[in-house]
């Protein structure tokens, strides 16, 4: 099968070849399409030898392999550099050409100065270097179907085919492809879909190029299309449009939105260079044959709706030379940049989202309904599916191959098993002109009162206004037909099928697209339901992590929100190679700011877009974007992301000084802690992230050299701290109180009870205070801590205190945070000595936990901790999302604490790090194993509780070119051992000291295998 190459060429690791290995540019392998002026270059080494340490490097970069020596590298060479730096590395070299391929190697030493070893070459290639649209574009022009009514019926297909210039002695060498979409698009090069290769082979994307603030900058893509450019003497470039995230309700209030449409368009530029140096391009334009019709098979398209696809309207050979389009339309030039003349169109950066096919999903079970019985008066009034056993498969080894044939009136429910997004493969037959819906959800509907239909049916009522239906329309033939919807996407785990006539559906598979491309991180227990929640966590990852990080996949909303975002960073870059990908989020967020936030300096609740955004009371929220480069420079190393922020972030920080002034107040919260059983003053959130941003805002000044403004963070950030101390911790009668109730909860949060209020002490106030050491001694974070144990413990006792407490509804040791606590929960814990509380809120299934969703059937984290429940049924229908990785965020504890693979936050990017397992008291869990690929190489740390919970037996690799401070339970530090001999008299290793049942080392780099008595 013929395939293109994607910018983000190949996302799956090299196999491991010498000391040297792991190259990449900008934080990818082999890009094309790079438009930094100064990319940066990464590097990883091997190394037996334990402690070993890179000394030097030597890049060189050429313009031909065989050009890659010291004598010869004619683009750069950097000379012998004395650093053990292999992350980030700047290039310094002549400026690059844009559409240009470059080799490169890097050479490296020890710290002895011996040679290590060089490289295998690798190479990048620039992409068209200029933002305006113009320059490198030769010309090419947005163009759209001439006379096409936005929101008319029917996606634009465009075509045209170009003469080449081949001959006996020139002959194509190369062939690239740059295009972009208002909108989304598909690109066929003579007659082959344009895809990306994942794991090997070629797959396609889905809704390329993404979502932008259109008005502010547009994506385009790279894509090498050697191989589709024959040595026949044309080629015939073809695209379909499809109206993505830039034409439907999905951007309702955003600036470029309009409620009658906007035109489709495309921009392109195909690149073919010749054997004989020469070189051709076909670009869009109004004046080169371009024709274009909107009366092909996709009949409909939306985010929200779905998709309607009539094979009877298909046209064969449209994408090839050949075919007859003198009854086309001819195109229109688009005047986009006449609307919009500041708006820049840039090269796409990073992971484009793909389907995976590893991932497909294949039925469970395949249930055949015939009608409805038992609307009798129960409960619900809706009765139960009449299910025709003949034709129903329970058999999960049946089910996925299992062919199924209904009738007008009957339905066929598909349960896949897992909760995903993407799209449904499927193959039909029957007559033509029969119309068969395909209509998606989340769970089945049972007999409780929140059950929109039949027991047993699908249940849409959390879709809201989202038809998320795929029609098909057959043209008859008898061989059957195969299908999947391209211009959308569905949040789903069944698969309601109707028709309008006798057909048989066979085949039926979720195909998964996501953007969390290439997994870094791993952590598996003995504990069957922690595994399970931190697979429900992972796959919600790959749901949300869809061209931008949003909030859900399934119902008419699917939003950058930016606070789920922020929560779930640390997360999301454990799991997967996710910091271009925020990176780029980062850049959107920006460019929000400037459009919707106020003053043109509050960052926005939701990016890109502007729906939903709130013009003031954003904390929590707008903190994304500080707390998002902060994360992604700690998890990466590169300081990049700060740097190109910092002026960005200063204006916000400078706004809300601006807004508060010298009471250094935040700026107030419509949110606060999001969906917490539990309330806490929505005022009081803000007052917390405001001394938070202003403290990172501190600790990255200093990283990128600007010692005076962090100097100012800090005196910003004790201002801060002593305003929250007076209005906020009370020692009346000698007893330490954070007046968490002092000010209303959030006043938007859809489903609360109206007449709940805030309290005092509640855990999320107590969390962010204990976080920021926001008290004034000793013994009143000991009381702090202690009322924080006390308000998780809720037994008979605390209950009895406190009558009016949201708390005596629920069980003994259950959380009560939301959204801006669930991350910040178990880590505290944790540091202020109480893992034993972090474990037990682990492991509880009753409402409120993590577990609870686990219990009651989910494959993926929910947006309420209510959500469902087997007794009580579904949750507040207005906002109950099923896929919402927010709550997964407890992972990034199971990392860095249970797994105990932890960043050092004084040295970012895992150089120098953290190993600090911390056991189970409770018992439960008595094997832990973690993986981190950081950018050194792959971390492990593993941790198994043996003889009667006498011993410790505990794995670490530390990688080359990186060392770690471990934390190990021991009961001494003599007991601590590798082999026979102790660790504090390892050759390398540093004995740091011996305190509360913990013994501290410093590791060189290497792999171990210790044991330890723990009493």
């Amino acid at each position: 099968m013929a395939e293109g190459t994607s910018a983000a060429a190949e996302e799956s690791p090299r196999p491991h070849g010498g000391p040297v290995e792991g190259l990449t540019v900008e934080h990818r392998t082999d890009p094309l399409g790079v438009d930094a002026d100064r990319p940066r270059f990464g590097w990883r080494t091997r190394s037996a030898t334990r402690g070993w340490r890179q000394g030097s490097y030597q890049i060189l970069v050429a313009g031909s392999p065989d050009r890659l020596t010291a004598a010869r590298a004619d683009i750069w060479n950097s000379g012998r550099v004395r650093s053990s730096d292999s992350v980030a590395v700047p290039y310094a070299g002549e400026p690059l050409r844009a559409s240009t391929r470059y080799h490169w190697t890097v050479s490296v030493w020890d710290a002895e100065g011996r040679t290590v070893g060089t490289a295998p070459p690798s190479s990048f290639e620039t992409g068209l270097m200029s933002t305006d649209g113009v320059a490198g574009w030769d010309g090419a022009q947005w163009i759209g179907m001439r006379g096409k009514a936005p929101n008319s019926a029917g996606a634009p297909m465009l075509r045209k085919e170009e003469n080449l210039r081949i001959g006996r002695r020139r002959q194509v060498r190369e062939a690239r492809l740059y295009i972009t979409a208002l909108g989304v698009y598909e690109a066929y090069v003579n007659g082959h879909r344009v895809t990306v290769e994942q794991d090997g082979d070629p797959t396609i994307e889905l809704l390329p190029p993404g979502w932008t603030n259109y008005d502010a900058r547009v994506d385009y893509m790279t894509y090498d299309v050697t191989d589709l450019v024959p040595r026949a003497p044309d080629v015939t470039l073809a695209v379909v449009l499809g109206n993505g995230w830039y034409n439907g309700r999905v951007s309702d209030g955003s600036t470029y939105y309009s409620k009658d449409g906007n035109a489709l368009a495309v921009k392109a530029k195909l690149l073919i260079r010749y054997s004989d140096g020469t070189a051709q391009t076909v670009v869009t334009g109004t004046d080169g044959g371009w024709k274009a019709t909107d009366t092909g098979p996709i009949r409909a398209d939306d985010i929200y709706d779905g998709q309607t696809y009539d094979a009877r309207e298909e046209l064969p050979g449209w994408t090839s030379h050949g075919f007859d389009d003198a009854a086309w339309s001819d195109v229109e030039r688009v005047a986009f940049e006449d609307r919009y003349p500041d708006v820049r169109l840039l090269a796409y950066p990073g992971e484009t989202a793909r389907f995976i096919d590893r991932w497909d999903q294949r039925p469970r079970s395949i249930t055949v309904a015939t009608g409805v019985t038992g609307q009798d008066g129960s409960p619900n009034g809706r009765g139960r599916i009449v299910v025709d056993p003949a034709r129903t498969v329970t058999d999960p080894a049946k089910a996925a191959s299992a062919p199924v044939t209904i009738g007008s009136g009957e339905t066929a429910v598909f349960d896949l098993g897992q909760n995903m997004v993407g799209v449904a493969r499927y193959g039909v037959r029957g007559p033509a002109g029969a119309e068969v819906e395909f209509r998606f959800g989340e769970m089945l509907n049972d007999d409780s009162a929140g059950a929109d239909g039949p027991e047993g049916s699908v249940y849409r009522a959390n879709l809201r206004s989202a038809k998320a239906t795929s029609t098909y329309i057959l043209k008859g033939d008898p061989q059957g037909e195969t299908h999947q919807d391209s211009l959308t996407f569905y949040g789903f785990r069944y698969v309601s099928v109707t028709a309008s006539e006798t057909v048989t559906v066979t085949r039926l598979t979720g195909k998964v697209a996501t953007s969390a491309v290439r997994e870094t991180g791993t952590v598996t227990t003995n504990d069957p339901d922690v595994n399970k929640l931190a697979s429900n966590i992972r796959w919600g990852q790959r749901g949300n992590y869809l061209w931008v990080p949003t909030d859900c996949p399934q119902r008419d909303e699917r939003l950058g929100w930016t606070g789920d975002t922020q929560v779930f960073a640390t997360t999301g870059l454990y799991n997967v190679d996710a910091g271009v990908f925020l990176s780029h989020f980062q850049d959107t967020v920006v460019d929000s700011q400037a459009i919707y936030g106020a003053d043109k300096a509050q960052y926005t609740g939701v990016a890109p877009g502007g729906r939903y955004n709130f013009p003031g009371g954003g904390s929590g929220w707008a903190d994304c974007g500080v707390v998002l480069p902060w994360t992604v420079w700690q998890m990466t190393g590169d300081t990049a992301i700060v740097e190109r922020n910092w002026p960005s972030m200063t204006r916000y920080l400078d706004w809300i000084r601006r807004q508060t002034g010298d009471t250094y107040a935040g700026q107030g919260s419509l949110t606060g802690d999001w969906l917490a059983p539990q309330k806490t003053s929505a005022q009081l959130m803000s007052d917390v992230y405001y001394g938070y941003s202003a403290q990172l805002m501190a600790k990255m000044a200093r990283a990128i050299g600007r010692a005076a403004e962090a100097a100012e963070y800090e005196r910003l950030f004790g201002h801060i701290k002593q305003a929250f101390i007076t209005k906020y911790l009370s020692s009346d009668g000698g007893r330490v109180t954070v007046r968490s109730s002092l000010g209303e909860a959030s006043p938007i949060e859809p489903g609360s009870d109206p007449h709940q209020k805030t309290e005092d002490n509640t855990q999320s106030a107590l969390l962010w205070v204990l976080k920021l050491g926001f008290y004034e001694t000793e013994a009143q974070r000991r009381a702090l801590v202690g009322h924080l144990a006390d308000n998780i413990g809720n037994d008979a006792a605390y209950k009895e205190a406190h009558p009016d407490s949201i708390r005596v509804r629920y069980a003994e040791n259950t959380l009560s945070v939301g959204f801006l606590g669930v991350n910040v929960l178990a880590p505290v814990l944790t540091d202020e000595g109480r893992a034993d509380l972090a474990y037990k809120l682990l492991h509880q299934d009753a409402l409120p936990s993590w577990l609870f969703s686990v219990k009651n059937g989910a494959t993926t984290v929910w947006e309420r901790w209510n959500s469902y429940s087997e007794d009580a049924g579904f949750g507040p229908v207005g906002m109950n999302s099923f896929n919402h990785y927010a709550y997964g965020a407890i992972m990034e504890w199971m990392y860095a604490y249970m797994a105990g693979i932890a960043r050092d936050p004084d040295s970012p990017g895992f150089q120098r790090f953290l190993l600090q397992p911390h056991l189970d008291p409770t018992g439960k869990i008595t094997r832990v194993s973690g993986t981190y690929e950081s950018p050194y190489g792959e971390i492990r740390s593993a941790w198994a509780v043996e003889g009667g919970g006498r011993a410790l037996a505990y794995e670490a690799v530390v990688p080359a070119n990186s060392e770690a401070t471990l934390r190990l339970p021991a009961a001494s530090a003599g007991s601590v051992h590798e082999g026979r001999t102790p660790l504090a008299r390892v050759s390398g290793v540093r004995f740091l000291g011996h305190s509360d049942g913990v013994s501290t080392y410093r590791l060189p780099s290497g792999r171990y295998r210790l044991t330890a008595d723990l009493r």
